[in-house]
């Protein structure tokens, strides 16, 4: 690491996620910014070995490391970066409805299908309702939501090109009664027995800790993705750290009830806090997370997304969903995802 990235840990992600979302690429970029000229180069050393968890009953050995794929390919197919990620050992591919990732599943098709019987393919569809964390649905809105959110999994099935995905979530639950709802459930066992799916999920950003207690509540789940920080609970409405949460260390009863309930727990913005001037979500924070982590722990040879990606997967989650835009970013990724055992006893 340069001098320059241990003074300015954010500022490399910041600009590779502002030039990707332009459409530069990683040779692009190293073209065009003098300080990364050598982010190729030091993206292709080798690489660790990829580790592997059951996640929940699914009973599939997935990647630790998730890619991202909705932001990623939102506009632009990256077949490369894929491709990348695929020959070195990432085997679950998570992307969203076109409602809200606009071209990702499409231009995820090809390689998906190319792919198909070697990885762990994972969309979600919304549900197309405003709902509120404490609002109770009534049998109209749960019958509604469920329909919408079947109608937006065949969308995902015609957009990917393909007749079946391993697992479909809910995307952007956060309300309890429809994590609950009979009528979802039904929407699911539908698919399932129509051969859409096998598995279903739930991906929440939003009062996560009782969407999860709910989902583990009814048996029904094998699947959760949680938006969760070293510090606790990440708040996407707020672009913060939820308020009353506790940190990481004592979720430790709510993320054990999921597990034992056949939940594979699967992180999400676990990094976004500590960087939020490129996207107007306030200052870059990269030092947020130091006051969690061990003397030791913090000597670490990781950068500040690192070590967060690391520190969640050590304190109790299977995997984390990484949004990668370059070989170097992905390659950041990876490398936390693969060690961030070695760092904990």
């Amino acid at each position: 690491m340069t001098v320059f990235e241990r003074s300015f840990p954010t500022t490399r992600r910041r600009a590779l996620q502002i030039l990707a979302l332009l459409g530069v690429g990683g040779t692009d970029l190293a073209r065009s910014a003098g300080a990364l000229a050598q982010s190729a180069a030091r993206a292709e050393e080798a690489w660790p070995k990829m580790q592997y968890r059951t996640l929940g009953k699914t009973g599939f050995e997935g990647s630790r490391l998730v890619f991202g794929c909705g932001a990623a390919l939102m506009f632009w197919g990256k077949d490369e970066l894929l491709n990348a990620a695929f020959e070195h050992g990432v085997n679950v591919f998570d992307v969203g409805t076109s409602d809200y990732y606009r071209n990702a599943e499409s231009n995820l098709g090809a390689f998906a299908k190319k792919n198909r019987d070697k990885i762990f393919l994972i969309s979600k569809g919304l549900v197309g309702l405003d709902l509120q964390p404490g609002q109770e649905l009534t049998a109209a809105q749960r019958k509604e939501c469920a329909q919408n959110w079947s109608n937006a999994m065949d969308r995902s099935l015609t957009d990917l090109s393909t007749d079946h995905v391993d697992a479909y979530y809910i995307m952007a639950a956060n309300n309890v009664s429809l994590v609950r709802s009979d009528e979802m459930y039904a929407a699911f066992e539908a698919a399932k027995k129509a051969g859409k799916v096998d598995h279903w999920g739930v991906s929440t950003h939003q009062n996560a800790s009782g969407v999860l207690d709910a989902a583990a509540d009814t048996g029904r789940y094998s699947l959760a993705q949680i938006a969760i920080t070293p510090a606790g609970w990440y708040d996407w409405n707020a672009k913060a750290i939820q308020k009353d949460s506790k940190p990481m260390a004592g979720l430790g009863p709510t993320l054990d009830k999921a597990r034992k309930a056949g939940i594979g727990l699967v992180g999400m913005k676990a990094a976004r806090h500590l960087a939020g001037k490129w996207m107007g979500f306030g200052p870059d924070r990269p030092k947020t997370f130091d006051e969690i982590y061990s003397v030791e722990f913090k000597k670490a040879p990781l950068s500040p997304f690192q070590r967060s990606y690391a520190y969640v997967l050590a304190h109790g989650l299977d995997a984390v969903n990484a949004d990668s835009q370059s070989l170097e970013h992905l390659k950041e990724n990876f490398v936390a995802a693969a060690t961030s055992q070695k760092y904990f006893a």
